[in-house]
């Protein structure tokens, strides 16, 4: 992400905090499940923003709702998250509308949603260091 004003970052995280609530609220899609909002990038002249999300898994191995945990990306886990990605970025004129009653700006900026991997490539890290941590536990308690 580059660079923001102050200007800039105050109006992103104000943003990240109403499109959270607005997402929770408002948006009626059944597509879109328990997503985070993880960061917003708005542009110097606050006329674009990109709104990056995590989307939590809403079912697990068993098929039992589980939304504390993100488990390993599969080919259903890119589907799901391809889905909510296109359902907010189709519903992202109906937020900007919304966005405009709340927030005191001319000009809102437009929204477009990503996915933000970083949350899964830390999963991914953490549990390498564990693997790695409990191997070498392993290889010094066997001498």
């Amino acid at each position: 992400m580059a660079e923001m004003s102050s200007r800039a970052q105050r109006v992103a995280d104000q943003m990240r905090r109403e499109i959270a609530t607005l997402i929770q609220m408002e948006v009626n899609d059944p597509r879109v499940g328990m997503v985070s909002i993880t960061a917003v990038d708005v542009s110097k002249d606050l006329a674009y923003a990109n709104i990056y999300v995590t989307v939590l898994n809403s079912l697990s191995n068993n098929g039992q709702a589980d939304f504390d945990t993100l488990s390993e990306p599969g080919d259903l886990d890119k589907l799901e998250v391809a889905e909510n990605i296109k359902a907010l970025n189709k519903a992202a004129g109906f937020l900007r509308s919304l966005l405009a009653k709340r927030l005191s700006l001319r000009v809102v900026p437009k929204l477009k949603f990503h996915y933000d991997a970083s949350v899964e490539r830390g999963q991914q890290l953490s549990k390498l260091i564990d693997n790695a941590l409990e191997a070498d536990q392993n290889q010094h308690s066997g001498d």
